[in-house]
């Protein structure tokens, strides 16, 4: 059975201050039946790693590359170095406000098992591909040409309309693009594609957790903003424990 995974991803918010916050959820996170993921800025993962208690601590995003001369960039050996254990890789706004494209998604994916950890793989659809009708096609071409050889991975979906802004798919919806994804990794990976966690990710919280995590196929979520505060991301963590 695909782990139960409750992500949260910190995008470039937090400071020494919000340590506090992290430590809260990391006392959460030994209550709890699920595997917790938080993923802070990359200044705060040495101490964050340090605070983590039952949490697993994850970067933000990694180069392709193990070493060379690519300023501010960070390789996944470093990020495996201070204690990560997870790496996001294809993230929407990376691939938006960086062009990163499918096979440099899949490049990053393989440095991130080439350092012994593990890619959170994202995908997702726009709204306009949505209301064409092109979301399973769309996501299964991301998907298929960021995949890695090894089935070592964890799979994201989150349609680009429902990060951050309130909407969030029908439940049809969601059953009808995690079905799909799980398809394709079977397909791929064989009897391990069973085993790959599939998180749903966009607009997330307490309220809407327990019906999304009832789908067939959602083995959990990638969270942005409710991460931030444990008083919103705590109570994710605890609906997906009692699912």
């Amino acid at each position: 059975m695909p782990r139960r995974i409750a992500a949260g991803n910190w995008k470039m918010n937090g400071t020494q201050a919000a340590l506090s916050e992290l430590a809260s959820i990391a006392a959460a996170a030994g209550d709890v039946s699920c595997t917790t993921i938080l993923c802070p800025p990359t200044t705060l993962l040495q101490a964050a790693v340090q605070s983590s208690g039952s949490l697993a601590i994850g970067g933000q995003n990694c180069h392709h590359e193990a070493t060379g001369a690519h300023t501010g960039d960070v390789s996944a050996q470093m990020l495996a170095d201070v204690g990560a254990q997870y790496v996001i890789v294809g993230h929407s706004e990376r691939r938006n406000d960086y062009a990163e494209s499918d096979p440099l998604v899949q490049a990053k994916a393989r440095a991130v098992l080439s350092a012994e950890i593990t890619p959170i793989i994202c995908i997702g659809e726009s709204l306009e591909q949505r209301e064409s009708g092109e979301t399973i096609s769309v996501i299964s071409t991301q998907l298929s040409a960021s995949l890695p050889t090894e089935a070592q991975i964890v799979v994201a979906y989150e349609p680009i309309w429902a990060i951050g802004t309130g909407l969030v798919p029908t439940i049809a919806q969601i059953t009808e693009v995690h079905d799909a994804l799980r398809a394709l990794l079977v397909k791929t990976y064989g009897a391990q594609g069973n085993e790959i966690s599939i998180l749903y990710g966009g607009s997330v919280k307490a309220s809407n957790a327990s019906e999304i995590f009832a789908v067939s196929n959602v083995n959990g979520a990638l969270v942005g903003g409710a991460s931030l505060k444990a008083a919103d991301f705590v109570p994710i963590m605890q609906a997906l424990s009692d699912g």
